[in-house]
């Protein structure tokens, strides 16, 4: 199977006070070190999608793979997801995408990897974590269109997974999926 990485990363970070893809974390930014787990997790190509500041995130990130620009940013996340899923949609080869928020830097290549060893273009797979589910998130390229159709606002794919059939992986030993809301949590 071939699956996708899918960064979204296009939000604004009101509460954190600047766009999580340019906070500092570790030698880089929160961006590249999101890539960076896709890529080391064996994703064949991985998308980021930018939207706030899209610019000085190129610059702060000038090694990024392929980025896809939202313009529609401040409606929240689905319109990322919407933007990602239709950059993947027209390469036939991508069978699955496996999707990572920008701030949750606690996801782990080895995550995203035991995720990506059920990936089928009629897959969904979610992160579990002592019986909640979490990220990361595989979706198979047979949901992408019920997918987009149904990411509004900050919900994503969260209705269309809670109506499924949705496979979830223990991660919780290799992972922790708690997000970056404000400048303190990268204390935590």
């Amino acid at each position: 199977m071939n699956t996708a990485g899918l960064v979204l990363a296009a939000g604004a970070g009101r509460r954190f006070g600047m766009p999580k893809a340019l906070v500092p974390y570790r030698n880089g930014v929160l961006v590249q070190h999101a890539a960076g787990t896709l890529r080391r997790a064996g994703c064949a190509r991985t998308v980021v999608v930018l939207g706030a500041r899209a610019a000085d995130v190129v610059e702060a990130a000038p090694d990024l793979p392929e980025t896809v620009l939202n313009p529609d940013w401040p409606t929240g996340m689905g319109s990322s997801l919407r933007a990602g899923l239709a950059a993947l949609a027209a390469d036939d080869s991508v069978d699955a995408a496996v999707v990572l928020l920008v701030d949750m830097p606690g996801i782990s290549a080895e995550a995203v990897r035991r995720i990506t060893v059920h990936a089928a273009p009629d897959a969904l797979v979610m992160g579990g974590y002592g019986g909640r589910r979490g990220h990361p998130v595989l979706l198979g390229r047979a949901h992408w269109r019920g997918v987009a159709a149904s990411a509004t606002g900050d919900r994503g794919a969260r209705d269309y997974l809670r109506s499924r059939a949705v496979m979830v992986v223990d991660v919780g030993d290799v992972a922790d999926d708690t997000d970056l809301d404000r400048p303190g949590d990268l204390d935590a």
